[in-house]
């Protein structure tokens, strides 16, 4: 189950900047790159909320590990499907108990 609040659009770059520890270059190329979809408002400015904070966290511990952006881009896909599949599994076998 997925909390809304995690999904608002909450913080600055300047502030998400701060919070991961990380240039705000750095958050418009994975922005770029795919990596994260930040809201916007009316007049374009970026809005990033707790899930983004966490997407970037996670972007870090790759780096972090050695991966390039390809590579984080690939496990990021990868343990979507994870937790899709998972959720999946979980939701049939509540169907058959």
């Amino acid at each position: 189950m997925t909390d809304h609040g995690q999904e608002l659009g909450l913080y600055a770059i300047s502030v998400v900047a701060q919070l991961v520890g990380t240039g705000q270059q750095n958050i418009r190329l994975y922005e770029r790159r795919g990596l994260l979809t930040p809201d916007r408002t009316a007049g374009g400015t970026r809005q990033y909320s707790d899930a983004d904070l966490a997407v970037l966290r996670r972007i870090s511990e790759l780096l972090a590990e050695g991966l390039n952006l390809a590579g984080v881009a690939k496990v990021l896909e990868l343990e979507a499907v994870n937790a899709r599949l998972q959720g999946e599994l979980a939701l049939l076998r509540s169907r058959r108990a």
